[in-house]
């Protein structure tokens, strides 16, 4: 019998999906986890605690079980365990990405490298501390620009600037994100510094995709039908199939391979974000996981096959070529954050259900708890599912669902109002 280690945080919204793929497959499960599980030492083979941080330290302590109780896969549910995965699997001679694969699509400024490196269509980009002068970094810009930390996903830490004012007001916003101890601890040398590069005008999309032997096969196209010009790069809307014609569509699909082979990420999912203008396909980066969230309610595959149960039959060698995606258009809103503060309350839920086409809504905050709207932030307030037989009407019935929606959101007290953020994986 095949088992699986499945590395997540406690924080990861992934945990429930891939352990009922899991189930749906018969195949045990090793849940490595950042803290010890509440029933740990009744079933010992099934548990694993490890320090993501020390990936060399934990990459031993995987070792070491599995010469106790063999693996056959190692995955990662979010970006938080996919370096320690890479790590693990190398160690293992397990199928899987390139530790040194992996660890490129994880930093921002690697990623740009590669792909400036194989030619792709790349703006200019530069590294710099946070420690510079914003002043100074300001006056030798052109405009307008985006700032990125190398290894916050979600579009944390991320803001367009368009003149030198707002550059230096959001060069000091970033840098105080990455001085918090906890990022600064997560992000190690890569939290001493941010990334500058052009802005890319023009629509955007994902990818969703399975890499084997260096072949993407794109599992789902998703159109992001809300633009993202910024300041701030909230996703909120993903729907599939795409509505953008077939030449384009096919771009895309080289785009994506492209930017996988100058990775070198030869196995597993990945989840990729595009932007097209005039010019063409401009990658933006390729995350060695798959999509975020609890995003991937939105996507079922061959007699109701979810992603991450395709995921592990892809890790375990089972086969997947058969199973395509439902015929239907489906969609997922990741509901924004308005305003900082304390979720009082939520009201029109059962309006927003009633809404036709809509599948399911997850509020994911508890009322009570704070909400920080990015860039500092990393949460949705939850997630709206819509299916029906268009794209068009997926999109409609989730801006219809979402417009019965309310926030109550009383101001935060002065220590949360300097800027916590809450936990969370998202796309």
């Amino acid at each position: 019998m095949p088992r699986v280690l499945l590395l997540m945080t406690t924080t990861t919204y992934r945990a429930s999906a891939f352990l009922e793929g899991a189930r749906a497959l018969g195949v045990p499960v090793v849940v490595g986890s950042d803290q010890a599980q509440a029933l740990a030492a009744l079933h010992p083979e099934g548990h694993l605690t490890l320090d993501f941080g020390d990936e060399r330290g934990a990459t031993r302590e995987i070792v070491a079980f599995a010469g106790r109780t063999p693996l056959d896969a190692v995955i990662a549910a979010d970006d938080d365990g996919a370096i320690l995965a890479a790590a693990a699997a190398d160690a293992l001679v397990l199928a899987h990405a390139p530790d040194a694969a992996v660890r490129a699509a994880r930093s921002k400024l690697a990623t740009r490298e590669a792909f400036a490196r194989a030619g792709l269509p790349t703006p200019r980009f530069q590294r710099f501390s946070i420690a510079d002068d914003p002043e100074e970094v300001a006056r030798s810009l052109a405009y307008p620009c985006v700032l990125k930390p190398l290894f916050l996903a979600a579009s944390r830490g991320v803001v367009r600037a368009n003149d030198e004012a707002e550059l230096v007001s959001a060069f000091r916003r970033v840098a105080a994100l990455l001085r918090r101890p906890g990022l600064a601890a997560e992000g190690g040398e890569e939290a001493r510094s941010l990334l500058i590069e052009g802005y890319i005008p023009g629509i955007e999309v994902a990818v969703e995709g399975l890499v084997t032997a260096g072949r993407v096969r794109v599992l789902a196209l998703f159109d992001k039908p809300d633009p993202l010009e910024g300041p701030f790069f909230e996703e909120t809307i993903y729907v599939t199939p795409s509505r953008l014609p077939a030449a384009r569509r096919e771009a895309i699909a080289a785009t994506v391979q492209r930017a996988i082979d100058s990775l070198g990420l030869s196995h597993g999912p990945i989840h990729a974000e595009l932007r097209l203008d005039d010019r063409g396909v401009w990658p933006l980066e390729i995350a060695p996981r798959s999509i975020g969230g609890l995003c991937s309610r939105a996507l079922r595959f061959g007699g109701g096959v979810s992603l991450e149960e395709l995921i592990l039959r892809h890790a375990l060698g089972m086969g997947t070529e058969g199973l395509e995606r439902e015929p239907s258009a489906a969609g997922v809103m990741m509901i924004p954050i308005p305003r900082a503060g304390i979720l009082r309350a939520v009201g029109g839920i059962q309006e927003a259900r009633g809404v036709p086409g809509i599948e399911d809504l997850r509020v994911t905050i508890p009322v009570g708890q704070e909400v920080v709207p990015l860039p500092e932030g990393n949460r949705y307030l939850g997630f709206l599912f819509a299916r029906a037989e268009s794209p068009e009407r997926v999109e409609s019935a989730l801006r219809d669902a979402h417009r019965r929606l309310t926030f109550e959101i009383a101001s935060p007290p002065p220590v949360a109002a300097a800027g916590r953020a809450t936990e969370g994986a998202l796309e």
